[in-house]
């Protein structure tokens, strides 16, 4: 079993855990692309919610900025080196209710795509140690480091967005031991000491 890397959440604000290793192994109901530790994090306003919830929630697709997550600042969660960011993907209709089945139906296009087609605009960091950790699913053209340079743990490097394979604005964490995706391995994420339950509300000052 790899050690467990520790680092900070990647935000400010508040958040709810959805997706995590600690509910479930995968997490997201697969190993693919080393995903099985990863975890989903959604901004939520001060009642808790990631957006209100009307009738047209259940009927059509809605705007990602309806939704308190979306263009929050996501930051470095660790000491790193930058070693690939893209974010030319576009930000896509957020999905609940019934929508939400229209939009399970492009995901074997992304799929299909690999795992670009999957996280959408993400940075991908080098940790001391040679971990990899991602953030996918960044607002687009919000990527604010490049391939090459080096960041400090708190330091801005995006937004949240909806882009890639992402029903609504949160941001998916991952680490893994190698940068090849493909062959890639999990490595544990303890997030200030510990990994919260899917439905836990983090607080971040």
């Amino acid at each position: 079993m790899t050690a467990p890397l520790a680092v900070r959440y990647p935000f400010r604000g508040d958040w709810v855990a959805r997706n995590s290793p600690a509910d479930r192994i995968p997490s997201h109901g697969t190993t693919l692309f080393g995903s099985a530790l990863a975890i989903d994090f959604v901004g939520v306003d001060a009642a808790g919610r990631s957006a209100p919830v009307t009738f047209s929630t259940l009927v059509r697709p809605e705007p990602p900025d309806a939704f308190a997550g979306f263009g929050r600042a996501l930051l470095a969660p660790a000491d790193a080196e930058v070693v690939a960011a893209s974010d030319g993907a576009p930000d896509h209709p957020a999905h609940r209710g019934l929508p939400s089945l229209g939009y399970a139906l492009t995901q074997r296009r992304r799929l299909a795509a690999g795992w670009p087609g999957l996280a959408g605009n993400h940075v991908l960091l080098r940790c001391e140690g040679g971990a990899v950790v991602a953030l996918c699913h960044l607002q687009a053209g919000s990527v604010l480091v490049r391939p090459g340079a080096r960041v400090r743990a708190g330091e801005p490097v995006g937004r949240c967005g909806n882009s890639g394979n992402s029903t609504e604005p949160h941001v998916h964490v991952q680490a893994v031991d190698r940068l090849d995706l493909a062959r890639a391995r999990p490595v544990p994420l303890l997030f200030d000491g510990g990994t919260p339950r899917s439905g836990r509300v983090v607080h971040v000052a």
